[in-house]
């Protein structure tokens, strides 16, 4: 049987969930940031120690300026508002991304929280915001050609992304029905079980988060063997 140590989930469907219901999309979001925190008491009882949430991708500021506007709205709410339940449940938070684009508050939000939070252990959320895989592995390769390395490794390059200290994630889930990757954790995935969900992210439950996982378990992972 498999063992989990890390979970990276694309939470998809949020506006498309709305339209059905004839709610404007802002709704659809609300209730899609309101779904993450269903799912923390699961992964600490589970002791799943590692769940990345796709939240913000770089290629996302082509969507409306009035709904960005909303989204790191919510982003901060909702960091605001379950700070202290976070600090309860003794969950880490930690982002990557590229900052340079970010609100100031925003930044200043989440140098606090990482701060706060940099000591807990029973569960690491890695929040990805402004968040482009190709813009990650071009930035590491920047930063590891100014380190002057004689020679290029894989284990180099994963120590200079923003995942470093990170285990690959066993498991993707994609909720929304849509089969791609959309240009998250490209390098990272290589050997990750990848499940890609019909149902639209607020409607994505803890029993569609276990059934996933033990699927998951009885999987036969081979990694290139037999």
């Amino acid at each position: 049987m498999n063992t989990l140590s890390h979970v990276a989930i694309i939470m998809d469907g949020n506006g498309r969930w709305a339209s059905k219901k004839n709610k404007p999309r802002k709704y659809g979001h609300l209730k899609g940031t309101e779904n993450i925190k269903n799912l923390i008491p699961y992964f600490i009882k589970k002791k799943i120690p590692f769940l990345t949430l796709f939240a913000f991708g770089f290629d996302n500021w082509n969507r409306p300026k009035s709904e960005i506007s909303y989204l790191f709205f919510l982003f901060e709410n909702f960091l605001k508002k379950n700070l202290s339940y976070l600090i309860e449940k003794n969950v880490k938070i930690k982002f990557i991304g590229e900052r340079k684009k970010l609100p100031s508050k925003i930044l200043t939000l989440f140098k606090k929280i990482e701060k706060i939070t940099k000591e807990k252990k029973d569960l690491t959320i890695i929040v990805a915001l402004n968040y482009s895989s190709k813009h990650e592995i071009v930035n590491t390769f920047n930063k590891i050609l100014n380190q002057k390395y004689k020679k290029i490794t894989e284990k180099i390059i994963s120590n200079n992304l923003y995942t470093f200290n990170t285990p690959d994630p066993d498991i993707l889930i994609r909720t929304g029905s849509h089969s791609r990757l959309s240009n998250f954790l490209l390098w990272q995935i290589s050997y990750t079980e990848i499940f890609f969900i019909k149902k639209l992210w607020p409607d994505f439950k803890i029993k569609d988060l276990s059934k996933i996982i033990s699927k998951f378990k009885n999987i036969k992972r081979n990694f290139g063997s037999i």
